[in-house]
């Protein structure tokens, strides 16, 4: 909240607060009907000029400076204990009802102009003064006169104390929301340039990424290209050690698949399309796809379990894609599995049918997630494996690829131990309305 802003809501405050005033004022006159037995055209006169004195003021102090709001406010103070005086003057003079609240004046006035507090000083004086004066018309005592205008200075140092304390307090929370506004702003600022930055280094990596894929297809292609004709040239051979020589141009094989793959996944990442059309599939077919090609990694680190129910429903998706996406995720709980060497691992896939939904889950007794980690898992980049194993766009492009479909992809751990990815699809043509919106 700016300054200027502040002093014009205070400004409007303090003017509905003069204007409420001035209609109590001239409404209090059935009092007066009441207290002197007829209609006093003096004291609707005294209230008339009051409440107008009022409303002049409140209007004024909006449009002028602090220091003439100053000397207006001290000037209505003044012309606010003389229409009281002249109240006291027309109902009974001392005798009158409303002395005994004549004290409560300058604290009503400094209630009604807290900004400043010249009015409730000018106020206070002239009230003593007046309240003395009458007393002594009266025919009081002098020191009864000095003991009424003590009290009213009295009065008057408690509303100016009351309402110095109140404006410190406020202006000490004005200040407070000032800050708190000017930090917030700067936080929304520096989330703003964080996320700027972040989104120009992704964009930058994702056009460096689709560079160095395009460049790496041709020497991968001539790889895939040439073993695939020293493995025929060989196996014409009669070598004894022909079953060796299969299984090493097998795992060479796999090797340079899972380079292409990652290319492809760079390319994907970079693109974000879907070039493919989603068909319907058998969820048991793709899972028995994936833990095909995921048994050469998992074999040496865990046992892998896969209980699919046959009367589960079809799936409308990109088979080659889910495949990978499962794929993925089962070298991934390998990758786990292998760092707590020395205890049995498994690696458990099963599948059930949820209403109108398909959860297709991954379970591993692993160590499971950090907590720190779980947050994000799904960020562009992130990875807690070494450089050396991971790229950290396998379960970013995992969960694009189920999100495509109209499922989703969550990741938690289990109350046994372990880590447990669940991803759901869309049944049937549940899924395919899905897709096509």
């Amino acid at each position: 909240m700016s300054r200027a802003a502040g002093a014009s809501e205070g400004g409007g405050l303090r003017q509905r607060t003069m204007y409420q005033f001035a209609v109590l004022v001239v409404a209090l006159y059935g009092v007066d009907l009441l207290i002197v037995g007829y209609a006093s055209w003096e004291l609707l006169s005294v209230r008339l000029f009051w409440a107008l004195a009022m409303i002049l003021t409140g209007q004024l102090i909006r449009s002028l400076s602090p220091e003439q709001v100053r000397w207006v406010s001290g000037s209505y103070g003044v012309v606010a204990a003389l229409c009281y005086l002249g109240l006291l003057v027309f109902t009974g003079g001392s005798r009158s009802p409303y002395f005994a609240f004549f004290p409560m004046l300058p604290l009503i006035i400094a209630l009604a102009s807290m900004e400043t507090l010249a009015a409730a000083v000018t106020c206070g004086l002239v009230s003593a003064l007046g309240g003395g004066w009458l007393l002594h018309q009266a025919g009081e005592p002098l020191s009864q006169s000095c003991i009424w205008a003590v009290v009213m200075l009295t009065m008057m140092f408690f509303g100016t104390y009351g309402g110095a304390q109140f404006r410190k307090a406020r202006r000490a929370e004005e200040a407070m929301l000032v800050e708190r506004t000017r930090r917030e702003a700067l936080e929304k600022l520096a989330v703003s340039e964080h996320r700027r930055a972040q989104s120009e280094k992704l964009a930058t990596i994702g056009r460096l990424a689709a560079s160095v894929a395009h460049e790496l297809n041709n020497p991968i292609a001539y790889v895939r290209s040439n073993l695939g004709f020293i493995e025929r040239e060989v196996q014409r051979l009669p070598l004894e050690s022909m079953p060796e020589l299969r299984e090493a141009f097998q795992d060479v094989s796999t090797g340079v698949e899972r380079v292409r793959q990652i290319v492809s996944d760079l390319q994907s990442f970079s693109r974000m399309d879907a070039t493919e059309e989603p068909m319907r599939c058998t969820l048991p077919d793709v899972v028995k796809d994936a833990a095909r090609l995921a048994s050469v990694r998992l074999k040496s680190v865990a046992r892998l379990e896969v209980e699919m129910p046959p009367e589960l429903p079809e799936v409308f998706v990109v088979r080659r894609r889910l495949a990978q996406v499962l794929l993925n995720l089962l070298v991934n709980a390998g990758d786990a599995l292998e760092s707590v060497r020395g205890a049995e691992g498994e690696v458990r896939v099963h599948a059930r049918l949820e209403g109108s939904t398909v959860q297709l889950v991954i379970d591993d007794n692993g160590p499971g997630f950090p907590k720190e980690v779980l947050s994000r898992l799904f960020e562009p980049f992130f990875t807690t494996k070494g450089p050396e194993r991971g790229t950290g766009l396998g379960l970013v492009l995992s969960r694009e690829y189920v999100e495509q479909f109209g499922g989703t992809l969550t990741a938690m751990n289990r109350a046994e131990g372990g880590a447990r990815l669940c991803i759901t699809l869309p049944a049937g043509t549940q899924l395919q309305t899905a897709v096509a919106a």
